[in-house]
């Protein structure tokens, strides 16, 4: 069934240079406006280097002949651009009651175990039926499974000299159980853009993990309602936070609010109190989470 997706999410990008990392990450965190979802700029075109709305990929080279999205429709506009608002979604509501996620500290550590099932929100019906208008761009044949997730990540993390590049796997974790990939998929190219998503942009990859490669509306419907600051929603394998689109003033953060890794500085709720911390952003525009790390990244099980 083809349904509109409700554009909650906005922009992002680079302020500084990476030459200069402590002053980098220190801006206004004010937003600087929305951005215009039926005229995204496409992605893709990983780099090797951080830069300012790309992904700095760990994967250098991407093969030409991969499974997933085989055909684009009339939501990319032909001019480099796509439209969120025509893009088609999979069919299917799915519940996972068995769905679970604890998140606790020990000591200088955070703590994330669960299963990798949404625990608040549905699934689309996967693998892709026939008979579903997603299936003439991408006939996903996975199944959705539960998952071993167990994470450990610091509590308080500390920026590092120079930033780190993201793998095509797990990069984050979301307070809801859901892991979040990179914004590439399996060639290279924009994931969000190409790839046909559930209604809450999620899909499974072939060993069954469910994921997203942006902050799902639905996720953001749940934890991060009200004005102002955008709420703490999940955390990257860095450690550090991942907030929804908004900045200190209520208005959707844009590319000149943040640096080449998606995010930056200022004080936001941070382990119950009031901190100045590095932290990064969700957005609608391409990388939409996390461009490289700015932290150390630790190893993920999920």
């Amino acid at each position: 069934m083809r349904r509109s997706l409700i554009a909650v999410l906005a922009s992002c990008a680079l302020l500084t240079a990476l030459a200069a990392p402590a002053a980098a990450h220190s801006t206004s965190g004010e937003g600087s406006g929305d951005v215009d979802t039926t005229q995204l700029p496409v992605g893709g075109d990983p780099v090797s280097a951080a830069e300012v709305g790309k992904v700095f990929s760990c994967q250098t080279s991407f093969p030409s002949d991969v499974p997933g999205a085989f055909a684009t429709g009339d939501w990319f506009n032909g001019d480099g651009t796509w439209d969120l608002t025509k893009k088609p979604t999979v069919d299917g509501s799915v519940t996972w009651p068995d769905a679970n996620i604890t998140i606790t500290t020990s000591g200088s550590q955070r703590v994330i175990s669960g299963n990798g099932l949404p625990t608040k929100q549905t699934t689309g019906t996967y693998p892709v039926a026939s008979s579903d208008d997603a299936y003439s761009y991408d006939r996903n044949p996975n199944s959705i499974s539960a998952q071993t997730v167990s994470i450990s990540l610091p509590k308080n993390p500390k920026v590092a000299s120079t930033p780190t590049c993201v793998g095509l796997g797990t990069i984050g974790i979301l307070k809801s159980g859901v892991q979040v990939f990179n914004a590439l998929d399996a060639g290279g190219r924009d994931a969000v853009a190409y790839e046909i998503q559930d209604s809450c942009q999620g899909h499974p990859e072939r060993s069954g993990t469910y994921h997203y490669h942006s902050i799902s509306t639905c996720v953001l419907d749940k934890l991060d309602g009200g004005s102002g600051h955008s709420k703490l929603v999940g955390f990257a394998a860095d450690g550090f936070g991942i907030y929804g689109p908004r900045g200190t003033n209520g208005e959707a953060v844009t590319d000149a609010d943040l640096d080449e890794c998606h995010g930056h500085t200022h004080k936001v709720q941070w382990n119950g109190k009031k901190v100045k911390i590095y932290h990064y952003h969700a957005t609608s525009e391409y990388p939409y989470t996390v461009g490289c790390y700015r932290g150390t990244p630790v190893t993920t099980n999920g």
